[in-house]
């Protein structure tokens, strides 16, 4: 526990001496001062959300806002980018962990996200234990010795560090103000911030940021008005900070433009983010008994409202003068099987080839083995360039309805259900034995994948469509059946590495499907199974 606490500042877990200095006496004030000045504007942003969902639930459909299409009809531009994000042609991704950082900032690529968000489990010692490895990343200290007795460190060039903190739904339990948890992106950035920004700017450097889950340019304006406090009250030059948005939420997709405007002195562009993107559809349309999607691996960036998305999303950022990053695809190197392997890299190098004929200006990869080939895919089109913000897609014209045509419905299959089971089921286990990112089945699953999972069973058993291609409907029933049988044979499999988080996983999975009232984020009651 640190020496003495902010007054208004409670902890309610045990600080580890190896963590005091990082939940320092000033660094927690700083949190503090954030939370009262910025917390009543979450928890109306939250509503906000509510609010929009009951809309959806009765019908209405998103559209293009009509009070800012002044701002999409105007020309101006984000702010100009450091020299360090010019070039962002592969960025790796993965969670808060000292040797995973150290690979990934080695992989030659040019952008390491470190996850707080997720790909990270967020038990407590593993947020603080982040925010350690950050800091130490940034200061070009990190280094970790392994159980196989090799040494890592750092080279002398690395990749630019950017950092995701948790969303605006998900609370630090373990800290409060003034009787009140701190939201868990707060807590991410600000102490983050805190330990870095000052050291950064002596270097002539900054701290840069991805930011999830946003859903619509409000939420951004609220990062925007916490970044220009954080800068003044470290005493930061205003504009220092530079943040990419995940575009991975469907409604924030209508607003774009609006959200790269709200961020436009601290914009560093947007991002596609495939995975919870596919998630916020089902979310928002999860009531209508009309909308039903395909097997998840149907749902590829080439059918009709994915593609929609990810071109609307070049345009935007190339006519604001901005960066426009692809998302990752979920396939890793094979090492077992050379055929498989290889028909996974064909995948991973189309997908990248696909995006850079698009006009991205770089994607993103969750394996350093894959770094090379993603280089490869953006150089055979973009040559010696370090981007392709001059290249407008005026051809692009997409419209509400390019946005909303969600296809394709069919196959779903006995297979994909049993898939999202054992996937689902697997994942949440290790999320509870505090590993956030894990492959399965030759893919590499996070939370967003995980949701996509529980949310297709979940309304496909409410669904008028949500049936099998043999015909049968795809209900609580079969999904029960169906999950005993793949409990079964994952205990199997595991043996003794079968333990009761996984039993947990399985009695929550259940829950996530079988509740009537849909759980917005599987995190929301994941959290409390972490200490």
């Amino acid at each position: 526990m640190p020496q003495s606490l902010p007054q208004g500042v409670e902890i309610n877990a045990t600080v580890p001496p190896a963590f005091a200095s990082i939940l320092s006496h000033d660094a927690l004030g700083f949190i503090a001062g954030l939370h009262r000045r910025f917390e009543a504007r979450r928890r109306e942003l939250i509503q906000l959300r509510q609010q929009r969902q009951i809309s959806l639930d009765a019908g209405t459909l998103p559209d293009f806002l009509p009070e800012t299409a002044a701002i999409r009809n105007a020309e101006w531009q984000i702010a100009p980018l450091p020299a360090d994000l010019q070039q962002r042609r592969v960025e790796i991704t993965g969670p808060a962990e000292r040797k995973v950082m150290i690979n990934a900032l080695n992989s030659g690529a040019s952008v390491f996200m470190v996850d707080f968000e997720d790909a990270q489990s967020p038990g407590w010692h593993n947020q603080l234990q982040g925010q350690l490895n950050l800091r130490d990343a940034w200061q070009h200290q990190l280094s970790h010795h392994g159980h196989d007795g090799r040494h890592y460190r750092l080279n002398e060039e690395i990749a630019t560090l950017m950092v995701r903190p948790r969303g605006w739904h998900l609370m630090e339990k373990h800290v409060l103000v003034d009787g009140q948890m701190v939201n868990g992106g707060l807590f991410d950035f600000a102490l983050s911030f805190f330990h870095s920004a000052r050291p950064l700017q002596q270097q002539g450097r900054a701290p840069y940021y991805y930011l999830p889950k946003l859903e619509s340019h409000l939420e951004a304006r609220l990062w925007n008005d916490i970044f220009i406090a954080a800068q003044e009250t470290l005493q930061i030059a205003r504009g220092s900070i530079k943040a990419t948005v995940l575009i991975e939420n469907i409604l924030a997709a209508f607003e774009m433009d609006e959200i790269l405007y709200e961020l436009r002195e601290h914009s560093a562009g947007l991002n596609a983010g495939r995975w919870d993107y596919i998630f916020s559809c089902i979310r928002h349309f999860r009531h209508n008994r009309e909308f039903c999607l395909a097997d998840r691996e149907r749902i590829t960036m080439t059918v009709p409202f994915m593609r929609s998305y990810a071109l609307q999303l070049i345009k935007t950022c190339h006519q604001r003068g901005a960066p426009a990053i692809g998302g990752m695809s979920a396939l890793i190197p094979i090492k077992h099987d050379p055929v498989a392997n290889e028909r996974a890299l064909a995948e991973i190098r189309a997908d990248k080839e696909r995006d850079a004929r698009d006009g991205y200006d770089g994607g993103w990869v969750a394996h350093p083995g894959l770094v090379p080939l993603a280089h490869e895919a953006f150089r055979s089109v973009l040559g010696d360039a370090p981007n392709q913000w001059q290249r407008q897609r005026d051809d692009v014209l997409i419209t509400a309805a390019d946005l909303l045509n969600f296809q394709p419905e069919t196959p779903i299959t006995e297979q994909g259900l049993r898939n999202n089971i054992n996937v689902g089921i697997q994942y949440l286990g290790a999320w509870f034995r505090g590993n956030g990112c894990v492959p399965i089945h030759n893919l590499l699953e996070e939370v967003a994948t995980a949701e996509i999972a529980r949310s297709q069973i979940w309304q496909w058993i409410r669904s008028a469509k949500g049936r099998l291609d043999d015909g049968r409907k795809v209900t609580l029933s079969l999904f029960r059946d169906l999950a005993a049988d793949e409990i079964n044979k994952l205990r199997a499999e595991y043996g003794g590495r079968w333990s009761n988080h996984y039993e947990d996983a399985a009695l929550l999975f259940d829950l996530l499907v079988s509740k009537d009232e849909f759980i917005d984020f599987l995190t929301i009651p994941g959290i409390e199974y972490l200490k």
